[in-house]
């Protein structure tokens, strides 16, 4: 607008200017000339002064407001005398007498007014009439007065100045928008795709766009945006990576840093040739607190001996809660005796403490396995072993003990390792079958899904996965074992064509989950089979799996994105789990069998069912009530609106072919 405002204001002063001076002068000249070519004819025919005067009369009266007056010159005076009133006039008007004495015509303004004055002078043809004359003589002057509103501007020389200012005018605009594009808004956003790109290349969301101000506000407010959602998403990755290292309740180390440290350890101290200890603890009786007391006073009971630990422990130890009441302590350059020492210490202070809560006083025993590297093994599977062993021995002792491994015990690790061969021959001979349990709806009891369960076939013999599945963790086979299960269950799923719709539950070891190459081939393998991967729930375990919860965030919006659900397991088993809601995109939880099994006659465990499927409700997601054993529990649940059940009540898990045989 003020360009434009600009540009009509210029054009309009330039068209009025030159009208004025070039426009206007030529119009006078033209004018002037008819003028004087009249009043020569007419003097040429004799015409007396009368005569002529009314010529000049006639003239004024047919151009519209314009005054057309002739003076005479002085040779003119001479000869044939002065018109009475014209000397006054002549006087007076100083242009006029210049024109009659130098001969030079002149245009000038008066108000809205233009006038132009033209000498007369004289040539050879005059000298007929004017004897007192020579050529070149002034024998007059012809005074024209006219209006500036009256001036005729050529079309040719207005299309002309409006193309050229309008031309002009485009140039200085697209100068004025190449300014601003570049440095109001290309500038700006090439900074901000450069800050993008530093914080994608170097995984640094620290980094900040510096505060803005001009003229393009959204600038600035974009710029505003961006570090906040740069401060929230850092904020969100600190405490993503404080979760996947920490326990959060006991803000201890948890189960995947742990074995981070064993396997740097295990290397250093083969290395350098010192031996280290392990000391793993197992809280006595910690189911009976938490059904006793609840599950909050077993999660304040956890951070109580949390703080035992740390206080019990060097700086240089590693402590950690490797799973819900197994706490476990790695002691650098520490023999076997002094690793004795610190055990009896920590047993010492567990023994004396006591937690008051208000019900009464709480006093806590543990049983401890210690296991001294490389005396009880040379490698992080053989001492994982070996920690095991130890602790089964202490809780057969009758627990509040510390055990170690002695030569008698060889068996024991013995067994543990016959069982890591029994899974490895399972899988290599092809004896690693899936079984399915039923998970109803609870309201129609119609099956809603099968959860996908391995065992092992000993010729008639079929060995649950409690007899094995430790084993397998230990030696690292428990991937094998969940790719070998979710293949079974996809052909499962594949045949039974009649079971559409029907979901397919797996529940998932961490180390799976940790190999992200085969779980997002998932989905390309379930269409092959004509499956669709809407009908998979991958169960994530809460003690084993949420540890990995900043790697397994990307890998669940991966997989949910192409139809795979998600369910929490074991939900409920410490108050911790609750916080993994704000962090983990699940459609299903299955509430923690502990609560369940004695629902009909704990109204605690009623509570917390309730409590528990509440929630779930409130963040629009299915609930599954694990353990349900008979009619009165299933009563219950329906009566709360827990969406689906599993349990005995509903089914036992049997292998494939008896449900597409049976019909079932």
């Amino acid at each position: 607008m003020a360009l434009a405002f600009v540009f009509i204001y210029s054009i309009s002063v330039y068209l009025k200017d030159r009208a004025i001076t070039d426009l206007a002068q030529d119009d006078a000249r033209q004018i002037s000339g008819l003028v004087f070519q009249s009043l020569y004819s007419a003097m040429s025919k004799g015409w007396n002064k009368d005569e002529i005067q009314e010529i000049i009369t006639r003239l004024n009266q047919n151009e519209w407001e314009m005054k057309i007056r002739v003076m005479r010159g002085f040779p003119v005076i001479r000869q044939f005398g002065e018109i009475e009133g014209e000397k006054a006039v002549r006087q007076a008007d100083r242009h006029l007498m210049e024109a009659l004495i130098k001969g030079d015509d002149y245009l000038f303004t008066q108000g809205d007014r233009i006038r132009y004055i033209y000498p007369v002078k004289v040539k050879q043809e005059c000298l007929r009439c004017h004897t007192e004359a020579n050529v070149g003589d002034i024998n007059g002057a012809i005074d024209i007065d006219f209006p500036v509103k009256n001036l005729k501007i050529s079309l040719n020389f207005m299309l002309n100045v409006v193309s050229g200012y309008f031309a002009l005018v485009l140039i200085l605009i697209f100068v004025f928008l190449q300014f601003l594009l570049r440095f109001l808004l290309a500038k700006p956003l090439i900074q901000l795709v450069g800050i993008i790109q530093e914080i994608i290349e170097h995984t640094d969301l620290s980094r900040r766009l510096p505060k803005r101000t001009g003229w393009v506000t959204e600038f600035e407010m974009l710029s505003t945006y961006f570090n906040n959602m740069l401060s929230t998403m850092q904020d969100y990755s600190r405490q993503l990576e404080e979760l996947s290292i920490r326990d959060p309740l006991t803000k201890l180390y948890n189960r995947r840093k742990f074995e981070q440290f064993l396997d740097y350890e295990v290397n250093r101290s083969l290395r350098h040739k010192h031996p280290f200890s392990l000391i793993m603890m197992d809280v006595d009786n910690f189911k009976h607190i938490n059904d006793t007391y609840g599950h909050p006073i077993g999660d304040l009971a956890l951070k109580e001996i949390a703080n035992t630990l740390e206080q019990a422990t060097r700086n240089t130890d590693i402590v950690a809660r490797i799973g819900g009441d197994e706490f476990a302590i790695i002691l650098p350059e520490t023999h076997g005796d002094n690793a004795m020492i610190a055990a009896r210490k920590i047993r010492a202070w567990l023994n004396e403490a006591v937690m008051e809560v208000p019900s009464g006083k709480i006093r806590m025993t543990a049983s401890f396995g210690l296991v001294e590297f490389p005396l009880n093994g040379t490698s992080m599977a053989d001492i994982s072993i070996a920690m095991d062993v130890a602790m089964y021995k202490a809780k057969k002792g009758g627990k509040n003990r510390i055990a170690t491994i002695e030569e008698s015990d060889r068996e024991m690790v013995v067994e543990s390792y016959s069982q890591t061969v029994m899974v490895k021959r399972a899988l290599d001979d092809d004896r690693v079958e899936a079984h399915f349990q039923p998970i109803v709806d609870v309201k129609t009891g119609k099956v809603f899904a099968y959860e996908t369960l391995a065992r092992i076939r000993e010729g008639d013999v079929i060995i649950p996965a409690s007899q094995f599945i430790e084993a397998a963790e230990e030696a690292g086979l428990s991937e094998h074992l969940d790719i070998r299960i979710i293949e079974k269950g996809i052909d499962f799923k594949k045949m039974a064509s009649r079971l559409n719709g029907v979901k397919l539950f797996f529940n998932l070891s961490p180390r799976t989950f940790r190999h992200t190459d085969f779980m997002r081939s998932v989905p390309e393998k379930l269409k092959d089979a004509g499956v669709s991967p809407e009908d998979v729930v991958f169960e994530i375990t809460e003690r084993e799996a949420l540890p990995h919860i900043a790697e397994l965030n990307s890998l669940i919006s991966d997989l949910h994105s192409a139809g795979i659900r998600f369910a929490l397991d074991d939900f409920g088993s410490g108050f911790s789990s609750f916080v993994y809601l704000k962090y983990l995109t699940v459609d299903y939880i299955k509430i923690e069998g502990s609560f369940v099994r004695s629902i009909a006659m704990d109204p605690s465990d009623k509570i917390m069912v309730n409590h528990i499927h509440g929630m779930a409700k409130d963040f629009k997601i299915k609930s599954i009530a694990e353990f349900v054993e008979d009619e009165e529990a299933h009563k219950i649940l329906k009566e709360m609106g827990v969406d689906y059940g599993q349990g005995y009540h509903y089914g036992k898990p049997v292998p494939g072919r008896q449900i597409t045989e049976g019909g079932k």
